[in-house]
């Protein structure tokens, strides 16, 4: 298994993205356009970055300094658990709240609170999990 938010995994992850009309098919329908990271919290920067067209992963791969809409941090311990057993809407609710996922850039509560991208996101966290 590759390590996680390496460009390798960030590759997988990206086309597994792809792959998972819940996921990609339901931002393509709100055409929903970001540049995420993912990394660990207390890192200066974001390990990987997922850049989204329209829904569609196109573009993956290490951080290289380009500007994020959200970049998104946890301790290798929570992303690894998360991995292993995705979270729901109450997990990742009590996973921001507890600050064991962090947004060090994006709005979390707007985000969670409009149904066609909280659910994307949640699913997000299942595709993780198989890339």
């Amino acid at each position: 298994m590759a390590e996680l938010f390496s460009d390798e995994w960030m590759k997988s992850f990206m086309a597994k993205w792809n792959a998972d009309p819940d996921l990609a098919g339901a931002l393509g329908k709100i055409g929903f356009n970001s540049t995420i990271g993912y990394g660990f919290d207390g890192e200066a920067n974001p390990r990987g970055v997922l850049n989204v067209n329209n829904g569609q992963a196109t573009d993956a791969g290490p951080y290289t300094g380009q500007p994020l809409n959200w970049d998104l941090r946890a301790s290798p311990e929570h992303w690894n658990k998360w991995l292993r057993d995705p979270p729901g809407m109450m997990g990742l609710g009590m996973a921001y709240t507890s600050r064991k996922l962090k947004f060090k850039v994006g709005d979390y509560t707007a985000m969670i609170k409009d149904p066609r991208m909280a659910g994307p996101f949640i699913k997000s966290f299942t595709v993780m999990g198989s890339a």
